[in-house]
């Protein structure tokens, strides 16, 4: 598999992570900066919280660990980072999940 094809079905395996918080997925709340296959078994995922004092990161990133055992081979070793730069704006959401959430574009400047 291509590695644009293996980083689609990384995200498709985050869409169900939910911030529980929000209600929204991570993938389309803009929680994921980075996905990379940064050598053979080795996956890096820098991701960020809508807040550093987010409550729910811990099971947020417990559920995404959980999520990419179910798709991952046994011998690739993900490793989720947790970013703070940038910080996350509701700019970065999915025009689909702004939508959803109610917010519109003033909101999201």
């Amino acid at each position: 598999m291509t590695a644009a094809l293996d980083t689609e079905q990384i995200r498709t395996a985050l869409r169900k992570v939910v911030d529980p918080e929000v209600g929204a997925n991570i993938v389309d709340l803009g929680l994921i900066y980075r996905i990379e296959f940064d050598a053979p078994g080795k996956l890096l995922i820098e991701m960020t919280m809508t807040s550093p004092a987010c409550p729910m990161g811990e099971m947020i990133v417990d559920d995404a660990y959980a999520e990419l055992e179910r798709v991952l081979p046994a011998d690739c070793q993900p490793e989720i980072r947790l970013v703070w730069e940038p910080p996350w704006a509701p700019s970065m959401m999915s025009e689909k999940c702004r939508l959803s959430l109610g917010w519109n574009e003033a909101d999201s400047a």
